[in-house]
This record gives C-alpha cells, sequence and structure tokens, in this order.
C-alpha cells in the first residue's frame, strides 16, 4: 500500500473501478464514533483501497496519533464490509499524518450543524499571519465574538470555546 492521497478526488481518480464504488458506498456508512455525523470518508481518513479476490485491503489514517476511535473504526469497516459479502484487512497507516484538508466539503457544513466549530482549511492558511489568531465563529449563532475556554474539549483534536454574544460554549475541531 505504496500510494496515499491528499484528497477523495485524487483518491477517486486512481482508484475507482466499479467494485471499489460499491466498498467506498459501504465505507461511506461506517461512521465516526466520537463524531456520529460524519463518516470515515466524510473524515478523509480512508487512505487507500484495493479491492482483489473478493477481499479488500483498506488503509486508513487516524485523525492524531493515539485516537481512541481507531480501533472500534477497525471493527465497523470489518463488520460493514462482512455484511457486504467481502473480507477486509484494515491496515492504520501514520504516515503521511492526516490534515484537515483531507475532509469532505460536506463535513464542515456537517460540524457546524452538529454544533462543532469547523477547521479552517490549513492550505488556504499558508501565507496568513500567524500572529493573529483566527477568530472562530459560533455554529449556534454565526458569531466571531468567542474566546477559548480550553485548549482541549471531549476529544485531543477538539477544543473548547464559548460565544460571548450567545454565551453558549461550544467545541471547536481543530485545524492540523
Amino acid at each position: 500500500m505504496e500510494d496515499y492521497y491528499s484528497t477523495e478526488r485524487e483518491f477517486k481518480k486512481h482508484h475507482v473501478t466499479e467494485v471499489n464504488k460499491s466498498v467506498l458506498e459501504v465505507l461511506d456508512t461506517v461512521m465516526d464514533p466520537e463524531i456520529p455525523v460524519l463518516s470515515i470518508l466524510d473524515l478523509g481518513i480512508v487512505r487507500e483501497v484495493r479491492v482483489q479476490d473478493g477481499k479488500v485491503d483498506i488503509a486508513i489514517t487516524p485523525t492524531y496519533t493515539g485516537c481512541p476511535a481507531m480501533h472500534l473504526i477497525e471493527m465497523e469497516i470489518r463488520a460493514a464490509m462482512a455484511q457486504s459479502g467481502l473480507e477486509a484487512n484494515v491496515k492504520t497507516v501514520l504516515s503521511p499524518a492526516w490534515t484537515t484538508d483531507w475532509m469532505r466539503e460536506g463535513a464542515l457544513e456537517k460540524l457546524s450543524q452538529y454544533g462543532i466549530a469547523p477547521p479552517g482549511r490549513i492550505a488556504s492558511m499558508q501565507h496568513a499571519d500567524t500572529a493573529t489568531p483566527k477568530r472562530i465563529e459560533c455554529p449556534q449563532c454565526t458569531s466571531s465574538n468567542t474566546e477559548v475556554i480550553s485548549e482541549f474539549g471531549s476529544t485531543a483534536c477538539k477544543a473548547l470555546y464559548r460565544c460571548l454574544d450567545c454565551r453558549e460554549p461550544f467545541d471547536y475541531f481543530k485545524c492540523h
């Protein structure tokens, strides 16, 4: 499994066949256990899919090293594939490290609707002034008058914020 792609479009351009398309449809039903409105394809953690002789090799990358959900995600992938009549081998790949840029565009809107402020795109921040922190928009009222409560929220990939206008606390999915 030597080929890794930074976007779903690039992945599909190289790998989607009719068999792989049905496998991707199955993978799109496997939800992230920590953010159940996002599939593992929404998150962009599926790095590679290879189908041969009724067996599927799937490479996944955790959103961060040590993510406690990875074991459950692997089990869910195997179960979903088995339900579709396929045997799956799931491999965790740590390099290249996952980035929020690998998330589908639709995933950002799903996060916001779920009450989690979505991350910006790392690629679009390459030339930004890093001395000035980005204002995080409240997913409840869309105000950017917010403050950090804690750099770590309910999971390590989220920070806890509070909106100073509507006074609601919310998670922010950190860029990385």
